[in-house]
C-alpha cells in the first residue's frame, strides 16, 4: 500500500465579496482532488488544538499524527532541525524574519520576498555585529531565518508573528515578559546596522522594499519526535520549500527531497514538485510521501485572492492529477488538506476546523463530491483532534 499526503498550504479560506461570497475552493477548478473528494470521505479536521494559534507548525505537527500539547516546543527549534543546528538542552531558538518597517508600521513581512542571498548577507552581518553573549544567527530560505541563545534557558518572553500583524502598528505587538528587553534590543540594534547596508541601498535604489530590521518571534527549546516508521510503520519521504516543513521531516525520520524551482513562493515551480512525487511513489524503499506546497498560503498573505486561485489550481493540475495517474496501478490512499486556513482578507491565519478528502483502496465514499470548506461542513465527518487523522489514512481508525 503506498501513502500520500499533499498539503496545500492555508488553501482553505472563509466567503470572500470578491467572489460573489464564495471561497478560493469553490471557485478554483480541481477536478483531480474533486474526483478525490467524490470516491472517498470529505470531513473536516480540527489540526489546531485549543489554546494555539492556528499555525503551520503546531498545525503540521498534528497532521504528521504528532499531538502538538505533547510534542511541540516552539516553532523555531522544527527549522533548527531542517538546518542542522544542534541545541542543547539550555539553548533556545528564535526565528529571526526580515521584515519592513516604516513609520512603526509592519509593512512586510517577508520584505518584499527578499531572496536568500541578500538575506543570508544581512544575517551574516547580524552575525558580525550582533551576535555576542552566545548568540548566532543562522541563514535560512529568502526572508526565514534563525537566531540561537546558547545557554539561555527558559525565556519568559511572548511574540508576535509577523505575518499576523501586516498593515499594523507595531508598537503594541513587540516582545513582551522579563526577558523582553534583551529581545526589543536586538531588534532595534538591527535597524540601525540594516540601514546602510549594501543589500538595502541596491534594493532601494532598485525600487524594492529595504529589509529594515529583524523580528524575533517563534522561541522554543529542542524538539525530539519518535520516527513515523516505528510510530506508524511509514518509509516517508517529504518535498517542500519552507525549512519548518524539513525540520518535521528530520525529526520524524522521513527523507527529504529538494527540488529545483521550488521556491516556497507562488512562482514555484509545480510540475517538478509533481513529478518529484511521481518518482517516489515509484520507489520500492518508500510507502508515504509527504507534499507540501507554500503558495496558497503566502498569496493570502500577500492579500492575492487571484494568485490564490491560480496557485490551487496548479496544484491539482500538476501535483495532485499525476500522482493520482501514477497510483491507479497500485493499492493506495491519498490524503489532501491544507493545515490551516488562511484569509484572504485579514491575510492571517484562521482557527476553524479545515477540510480534508481522503480516498483510494477500501476508503468508502462519504461526505461529499467536493473539495470546498462548505462540502466539509455538511458532511457530517469531524475529526475533532488533527493527529488521530493519520490513523485513518493508514487503516487503523474507520470512519
Amino acid at each position: 500500500m503506498k501513502f500520500a499526503i499533499v498539503i496545500p498550504d492555508g488553501c482553505a479560506d472563509e466567503p470572500n465579496p470578491a467572489l460573489g461570497g464564495r471561497t478560493p475552493l469553490e471557485v478554483a477548478r480541481i477536478p483531480n482532488i474533486n474526483r478525490l473528494a467524490a470516491s472517498g470521505v470529505v470531513g473536516l479536521t480540527q489540526n489546531t488544538p485549543a489554546g494555539f494559534a492556528p499555525a503551520s507548525d503546531v498545525a503540521n505537527l498534528s497532521v504528521l499524527g504528532y499531538e502538538p500539547e505533547r510534542f511541540y516546543t516552539g516553532r523555531a527549534p522544527i527549522e533548527a532541525l531542517a538546518l542542522g543546528i544542534p541545541l542543547a538542552a539550555d539553548d533556545v531558538a528564535m526565528r529571526c524574519n526580515t521584515v519592513t518597517v516604516d513609520q512603526s508600521v509592519m509593512v512586510d513581512f517577508s520584505a518584499g520576498h527578499i531572496s536568500s542571498e541578500e538575506g543570508a548577507r544581512l544575517i551574516a552581518a547580524c552575525n558580525e555585529r550582533l551576535a555576542t553573549g552566545g548568540l548566532a544567527f543562522f541563514p535560512g530560505v529568502q526572508y526565514r531565518h534563525l537566531m540561537v541563545a546558547r545557554g539561555r534557558g527558559a525565556l519568559d518572553l511572548h511574540t508576535t508573528p509577523p505575518h499576523d500583524i501586516q498593515g499594523q502598528p507595531v508598537e503594541s505587538h513587540l516582545p513582551t515578559g522579563r526577558d523582553a528587553p534583551w529581545a526589543r534590543d536586538l531588534m532595534e540594534r538591527s535597524q540601525a546596522l540594516f540601514t546602510v547596508h549594501p543589500v538595502n541601498v541596491a534594493r532601494r535604489a532598485a525600487g524594492k522594499r529595504a529589509a529594515t530590521q529583524i523580528w524575533l518571534w517563534g522561541h522554543g527549546r529542542a524538539l525530539t519526535l519518535e520516527p513515523l516508521e516505528r510510530r506508524l510503520g511509514l518509509r516517508g519521504a517529504m518535498i517542500t520549500a519552507v525549512d519548518l516543513l524539513r525540520g518535521l521531516a528530520v525529526g520524524a525520520g522521513m527523507e527529504i527531497v529538494n527540488v529545483p524551482g521550488a521556491t516556497g513562493y507562488y512562482d514555484t515551480d509545480y510540475a517538478a514538485k509533481g513529478r518529484a512525487a511521481v518518482a517516489l511513489l515509484s520507489r520500492d524503499d518508500l510507502n508515504f510521501v509527504f507534499v507540501h506546497v507554500e503558495a496558497p498560503d503566502e498569496a493570502s498573505h500577500d492579500g492575492k485572492v487571484e494568485e490564490k486561485i491560480k496557485a490551487i489550481e496548479n496544484i491539482d493540475q500538476h501535483v495532485v492529477g499525476p500522482m493520482l495517474d501514477a497510483l491507479r496501478a497500485v493499492p493506495h490512499r491519498v490524503l489532501v488538506l491544507p493545515d490551516h486556513a488562511t484569509s484572504v482578507l485579514t491575510r492571517n491565519h484562521i482557527g476553524p476546523p479545515v477540510p480534508f478528502a481522503l480516498a483510494g483502496t477500501d476508503v468508502s465514499q462519504r461526505g461529499g463530491s467536493r473539495f470546498t470548506e462548505a462540502a466539509a461542513c455538511t458532511g457530517g465527518v469531524l475529526v475533532e483532534r488533527g493527529a488521530d487523522l493519520i490513523a485513518y489514512l493508514v487503516g487503523r481508525r474507520h470512519f
